[in-house]
C-alpha cells in the first residue's frame, strides 16, 4: 500500500535509522525527499520511498522504479541506490513514525494479546474509554477498524503492517482521537514480520495462551508462539496479566520489574458471582456489572478491559456504563427463531474457543444441539484436532462440517482431518450457506439450538488465495427465515 502525509527528507531517513542502530550502508551524497511511503511496487512514483520486504521479494518488482532510492536488506543492483538496513520491518516502522510526525506519541495506546478474547476485550475497552473521553477512541481489531470513533471498516489483518498502522494512527490523531485500543497478534512480533516494531504501549494486557497458529506458514512450534506473544509485555509501560493463564510463572517473572497487576483466581482482581456478576479490584468489591455476552470467559474479558481502562483513568461508573453497552460483531450473536429455537453465531475458531462456546450454550437447551463448523486451510492446522476433540467430548452435538476459508486446501480434506478425532458419524456440506440452511431446517422447538462457529462477521471466503464474496453467517440465517 501507499500512504501520503507530508514529506520526509533523505537526512531525516538516515537519522531515524541511525537512532535505531539499523543503518547498514547508504550513499551519503544523496539529497532527496519523499511524499509517500510504500511496500507495494505497483504504487511507485518518483517521490515514493519504497521498502523491499519479504523473503519472496524479486528484483523484477523494481524494474520500473523511477525514485532515486529504496530501503532494503539487499542491494538489488539497479540504478536506484539502496539504503541498506539490518531489519527492513523495523525500518518501515521507524521511518513511518518520523514521516507521520510520531502519532504514536499523541495517543494513549492500549493493546491486548491472547489466543482468544482479544476482540471482545478490545470492544469492552473502547466502550469504556468512550464513556471517559466522549467517544474519542480509535480501534484496531480483527473484526473492524474505527479511526474516527464511530465509522467501522472491515479489517484486513488483526495487526496491520507498520506503514498501515502508523498511517491509521495518524488518521486517528487528525480525527481528534485521544486513545487507541488494538489487538496485537503473535504474527505482529514474528521474526521478519514485526508489524509493531518500535512501539511502546501505555498498557499491555495478557489474556491467555493455548496452542494455536502453529504450522508451516505461521509459528513452527508452541515455544515460538509463546515467545512472540510475550513480546507485548516487553514493550509495555504497564502490564496486566491473567494469573490463570498457562505459563503464568514465566510471565510473572517477566513483569516483576515492570509496573503491573494480575487478575484472576486468588488475586486482588477476580470475578465473584453475586447478582449479574461482580469483580473486585485491588481487594475492593466494585459492584454489580451487566454485560450482553454469555459465559465466564466473556466476564474475564470484561474484567481485563476494566482493569486496563482504570489505568488510563476510567472510573467505576464509566466502566459499568461502557461494558453494559458493549456489542461485539460476530461474537456470541444470538438470534431467536419464530418457533422458539435459538441460533448462536460466534467467531470461535480454535478448540479452546469452541469448548467454551459449547459449554455456555449446552446447559440452556435440552433438545437438539446442532453445530455448523469448518477449519481454515493453510494455517492453524492444529485447530483441526482441537475441533475434533471438542466434538468427541460433547456427544450431544449433531455436527455438519463445512467450508471456512479453505484457501488452497480442499474443504473435504480438512473435514476428513477433523473427523479423524471423532468416533461417531458427522455430516459434511461443502457450501457453507447450504450447510447453515440444512441445519436450520432441523430445528423444531424452543429447546433446540444451532451453533454456527468460525467466521463470525466475515463476508468472504478465502479460496485459492482470493477473498470471494460470502453473504455472511447472520445474513444467511436471516434470509432463510424470510
Amino acid at each position: 500500500m501507499c500512504y501520503n502525509q507530508g514529506m520526509i527528507t533523505f537526512s531525516e531517513i538516515l537519522s531515524a535509522l541511525t537512532e535505531d542502530d539499523n543503518l547498514a550502508a547508504a550513499d551519503l551524497t544523496l539529497d532527496c525527499a519523499f511524499d509517500s511511503l510504500s511496500y507495494d511496487s505497483r504504487t511507485l512514483t518518483d517521490t515514493t520511498l519504497f521498502f523491499a520486504k519479504g523473503s519472496g521479494f524479486k528484483k523484477e518488482f523494481l524494474e520500473q522504479m523511477t525514485a532515486p532510492v529504496y530501503v532494503s536488506e539487499t542491494d538489488y543492483g539497479i540504478s536506484a541506490r539502496p539504503i541498506l538496513v539490518k531489519n527492513v520491518q523495523r525500518a518501515m516502522s521507524k521511518i513511518a513514525m518520523a514521516f507521520y510526525n510520531h502519532p504514536e506519541k499523541k495517543l494513549k495506546l492500549l493493546a491486548f494479546t491472547g489466543t482468544k478474547g482479544k476482540t471482545t476485550s478490545a470492544y469492552f475497552a473502547k466502550a469504556i474509554l468512550d464513556e471517559m473521553n466522549g467517544g474519542k477512541t480509535a480501534l484496531l481489531s480483527t473484526a473492524y477498524t474505527i479511526l474516527d470513533g464511530k465509522t467501522a471498516v472491515k479489517s484486513a489483518l488483526t495487526t496491520p503492517e507498520s506503514l498501515d498502522l502508523l498511517a491509521m494512527m495518524a488518521a486517528a490523531v487528525v480525527n481528534g482521537m485521544t486513545h487507541l485500543v488494538m489487538e496485537v497478534s503473535s504474527q505482529a512480533y514474528l521474526l521478519g514480520r514485526e508489524r509493531v516494531a518500535g512501539l511502546t504501549f501505555d498498557v499491555g494486557v495478557w489474556l491467555n495462551i493455548f496452542p494455536d497458529h502453529i504450522g508451516p506458514a505461521e509459528h513452527p512450534d508452541f515455544e515460538n508462539y509463546f515467545a512472540c506473544k510475550r513480546q507485548l509485555l516487553y514493550n509495555s509501560r504497564f502490564a496486566i496479566v491473567n494469573a490463570e493463564s498457562a505459563r503464568f510463572e514465566a510471565l510473572s517473572a517477566q513483569v516483576a520489574n515492570l509496573p503491573h497487576i494480575f487478575y484472576g483466581a486468588h488475586t486482588k482482581n477476580e470475578l465473584t458471582h453475586s447478582g449479574k456478576f461482580d469483580f473486585t479490584t485491588n481487594g475492593r468489591v466494585s459492584g454489580d456489572f451487566h454485560i450482553n455476552l454469555l459465559g465466564r470467559f466473556n466476564q474475564e474479558n470484561a474484567l481485563a478491559a476494566s482493569l486496563a481502562t482504570q489505568q488510563l483513568g476510567a472510573t467505576i461508573v464509566q466502566i459499568r456504563a461502557g461494558i453494559s453497552k458493549t456489542v461485539v460483531p460476530g461474537r456470541m450473536e444470538i438470534l431467536e427463531m419464530p418457533h422458539g429455537s435459538t441460533v448462536y453465531i460466534d467467531y470461535a475458531h480454535n478448540g479452546v474457543s469452541l469448548e467454551n462456546l459449547v459449554k455456555v450454550v449446552e446447559p440452556h437447551h435440552s433438545g437438539k444441539l446442532i453445530l455448523v463448523l469448518g477449519a481454515t486451510g493453510n494455517k492453524g492446522e492444529s485447530r483441526r484436532r482441537g475441533f475434533g476433540e471438542v466434538i468427541e467430548r460433547h456427544t450431544r452435538l449433531d455436527v455438519l462440517l463445512t467450508t471456512d476459508d479453505s484457501n488452497f486446501e480442499a474443504p473435504e480434506k480438512i473435514a476428513q482431518e477433523i473427523m479423524q478425532f471423532i468416533s461417531r458419524p458427522v455430516g459434511f456440506e461443502k457450501d457453507r450457506a447450504t450447510a447453515i440452511r440444512q441445519a436450520l431446517s432441523r430445528l423444531t422447538g424452543e429447546n433446540d439450538a444451532l451453533i454456527i462457529a468460525g467466521k463470525g462477521e466475515d463476508h468472504f471466503q478465502l479460496l485459492n488465495g482470493k477473498r470471494e464474496p460470502y453473504l455472511g453467517d447472520r445474513e444467511v440465517v436471516e434470509k432463510t427465515l424470510i
